[in-house]
């Protein structure tokens, strides 16, 4: 399974770094733009609360973007801990195959 050594970057960092910093946005004004408490603001920064479906949302509408886009940072953050954390469990698993030896998820076709 391939996996990065270097932990992503997590929805909190991205948030504050590219989008509100720029813009001198603190915590407490997203979270009234947003319409939540400050404290899920605050708790995605720190790297404590995930990135929900509705945060996403709300986050697209405010910042221009894909509520896709978020939720994409967060999958991949919550892959990156699963691997690491779990990742020995995942060794013995093995391609399911065909007849040929063919995963079907294998588009090589060998």
């Amino acid at each position: 399974m391939q996996i990065t050594e270097r932990q992503p970057f997590s929805p909190g960092e991205i948030l504050k770094e590219e989008f509100m910093d720029p813009l001198n946005l603190t915590q407490g004004q997203l979270a009234d733009w947003l319409d939540v408490e400050r404290r899920r603001i605050n708790e995605i920064i720190r790297g404590k609360r995930e990135v929900t479906p509705d945060t996403a949302v709300r986050l697209g509408k405010a910042f221009g973007v894909s509520p896709q886009f978020w939720l994409s940072l967060q999958m991949r953050t919550n892959l990156w801990v699963a691997l690491q954390d779990q990742g020995e469990e995942y060794v013995h698993i093995k391609p399911i195959t065909d007849g040929r030896g063919i995963a079907p998820g294998d588009t090589t076709g060998k």
